[in-house]
Formats: C-alpha cells, structure tokens, sequence
C-alpha cells in the first residue's frame, strides 16, 4: 500500500471514531510513542496512554458539536479545519495530525484561536483532566 493510501485509510479511521463520539476506539489508533501537542500546554505530551487521555478529554469538551470544515491531506499527514463551541464560545481551530507506515498517529498538533476561546479550552480541558484523574484515583 502507497504512502497516500495508508493516510486517507488513517484519515477515515480517525473521522469514525470522533463522528462515533467514543473514545474507546482512541488506543488502536495511536502509536506507543506519539505526541500530543496541546495549545494548553507548553511541553509535548509523549506517550500512548498520554495522548489517549488527551484525546478523549477533547471528545468530553470539544467534542459534542465539533465540525471538521475543511481538510488537507498528505502523504503521511492531515490538517484539519474545526469549528466547535466552548463554553458559549465559538472556536474555531486546526488538528495536524501525522501518521506512521501502520497508519497510527505518531504527531497529534492542535492550535486553536481567538484567544478568548483558547482560555475558554484550557479551562475546560483543565478541568476535565483533572475530573479524569479523580476518577482513576491516579
């Protein structure tokens, strides 16, 4: 299978699980040493586990009215355009996601604008995270 065929099959793996809205089906598509690049926070997030937890607290906040508007793809990589709502803002923003030769995703970058809504997203990714961490007593 060619470089573009492993990415459109990567792309429409990742548009089912978030048009699914579970993110039971996060782990088979992330690779065991992906990064997680939040515009919340500084550092890169590395780890399978880690970018799953991300992930799946993006589904919880971002999630129930996010729209892809647009998208570009690559060889090994997508970007895509979103449109959602936080906290009774409207945020507009962009995942830039890359994928391996197995079609799991090693890059997961996320920029998010106008300001205010990014502040809106931090707080409520913050407090999702830590409502995740609460609950698996970690």
């Amino acid at each position: 299978m060619d470089a573009a065929s492993t990415s459109a099959r990567a792309l429409a793996r990742w548009h089912a699980v978030v048009e699914s809205r579970d993110p039971a089906g996060l782990p088979a598509l992330i690779a065991e040493g992906a990064v997680f690049r939040s515009p919340a926070v500084h550092t890169p997030q590395v780890g399978r586990d880690t970018v799953v937890g991300y992930l799946t607290a993006a589904f919880t906040v971002l999630g129930p009215s996010l729209t892809y508007e647009r998208e570009w793809l690559g060889d090994d990589s997508a970007v895509l355009q979103f449109r959602t709502a936080v906290g009774g803002l409207d945020v507009s923003g962009v995942d830039m996601i890359t994928w391996d030769e197995n079609g799991q995703i090693v890059d997961f970058t996320v920029m998010v604008r106008p300001a205010k809504a990014l502040q809106a997203v931090i707080e409520h990714m913050g407090a999702e995270l830590l409502r995740m961490l609460e609950r698996t007593g970690s």
